[in-house]
């Protein structure tokens, strides 16, 4: 569906809440179903790829109520799931295809996981590769590494020690569900530190693990026990807001609870060494924090090494903000970025180009000459929700008299389907001059 959005929003005054934190609901539910005795999991992220990450696990025999406000799990044991009668449709989900791959490589039974015409275009290597290493009997479609990946039943899987030839916490959280079905000591060291709500779940769920600096240790054999999961704001939801509020004239924008574990924050680090006026009060729970931002005059930054993997899902938002700043900034070492949802290096580059931005291309990010005032235009997400989601908060800044035409604006559902209404709703409060 194209959607057609109007801009030169200016004077906002704005609060809201973002949805519950995408990465965390994905690992609540499948946590909670591994586990034995029940999880009850609040805040859950009741979008696309959330909500079909809690259908297999119910297709792999676990009862799961959700009311709408709460999800409860009544957790089968990790051992204990059961075949499912058809292929696990994971949709747009690569988390879902990942992280479960690596769990249902030590079930005795075999599964199917299918996805999207995207998610089908998506290479598996970087899963199948460790997992056959540790024994897993897996394969992509007509042996190549794309989607579906067919997973047979083995005897049994064997601990590695598994060097991370890329920064994945993908790759890691499978390579860990898979240690939990082991035989010994997983060894995972990471190319460089990456999102670490795996092992900090598996830890509140009662698993051991050993971590010093990029190197993870996980005994197999281990049981998960039922919790309670308050889940987060996500902070790549609140990242479009947090531009909003950076770039709407005379302007402040506050996000209440939103999750600021410190492999996730990093665009608050962007955003401060651009000199954005963003102001962070912790929770006294000390994961979130309600997150105020003023209309603030950018300046240019580079963008590479360690950080990248902290803010890998806030590039092509990061990317409109340097659009507007003084001087050229440049994003390098994010390669992750062609193999996502879509090729994000080329969609930002070309996308935001229709927008009259000066961006340019390279093998592994982006050079944007900023500040370049942007234009209305036709543009498309490809069937990418952060692609979608930034080209929205793009339309905010073009002249009142023009508009942008998005193309395929559904796609946001994936992981914020209230956002047009967010937006919407942001749209509203804006003051006029009556002077």
């Amino acid at each position: 569906m194209a959607k057609r959005l109007k801009g030169s929003l200016k004077n906002i005054q704005f609060q809201l809440s973002v949805p519950g934190d995408k990465s965390i609901s994905h690992r609540a539910i499948i946590m909670g179903s591994i586990a034995e005795g029940m999880t009850k999991v609040t805040g859950f992220l009741r979008s696309e790829d959330c909500l079909n990450t809690l259908q297999i696990m119910r297709q792999l025999g676990v009862e799961i109520d959700d009311d709408g406000d709460t999800v409860i799990i009544h957790g089968k044991g990790i051992k204990q799931l059961q075949e499912p009668g058809k292929p696990l449709y994971a949709g747009n989900s690569g988390t879902t295809m990942r992280l479960l791959s690596g769990l249902l490589a030590g079930q005795n039974f075999k599964s199917t996981l299918i996805g999207d015409e995207s998610l089908s275009q998506r290479p598996m290597d970087r899963i199948i590769n460790p997992l056959k290493s540790m024994g897993a009997n897996i394969q992509g479609f007509a042996n190549t590494t794309l989607p579906p990946l067919i997973i047979e039943p083995v005897e049994k899987l064997k601990a590695i020690k598994y060097e991370m030839p890329v920064a994945s916490a993908q790759v890691k959280s499978a390579i860990l569900l898979a240690g939990l079905l082991s035989e010994g000591v997983t060894t995972i060291i990471e190319k460089e530190t990456t999102r670490n709500h795996t092992e900090e779940m598996l830890e509140q769920f009662g698993v051991s693990l050993n971590i010093k600096g990029k190197t993870i240790m996980l005994e197999g054999g281990q049981q998960l026990i039922g919790q309670d999961i308050d889940v987060p704001g996500d902070i790549s939801s609140a990242a479009y807001f947090i531009a909003a509020g950076l770039l709407l004239p005379n302007s402040n924008i506050e996000i209440k609870n939103v999750g600021i574990n410190n492999t996730r924050s990093g665009i608050l680090d962007v955003v401060k060494a651009m000199g954005g006026k963003v102001f962070v009060n912790i929770l006294p729970n000390h994961y979130s924090a309600d997150i105020s931002i003023e209309t603030s005059q950018l300046l240019s930054t580079s963008i590479s090494g360690s950080i990248i993997p902290r803010l890998i899902d806030e590039i092509p938002v990061i990317a409109l903000l340097a659009t507007q700043a003084q001087g050229t900034t440049i994003i390098k070492d994010a390669h992750e970025l062609r193999v996502k949802e879509t090729d994000r290096i080329q969609a930002v580059a070309k996308e935001l180009r229709k927008m009259n931005a000066n961006i340019e291309e390279t093998h592994d990010g982006l050079i944007i000459h900023g500040s370049t005032p942007l234009k209305g235009a036709k543009v498309n997400s490809y069937g990418d929700h952060r692609i979608g989601m930034m080209l929205q908060i793009a339309g905010l800044l073009i002249p009142a008299n023009e508009t942008i035409e998005l193309e395929d604006a559904d796609c946001v559902n994936i992981s914020y389907p209230t956002f047009f209404d967010e937006i919407e709703r942001m749209s509203q409060t804006e003051k006029t001059d009556k002077n």
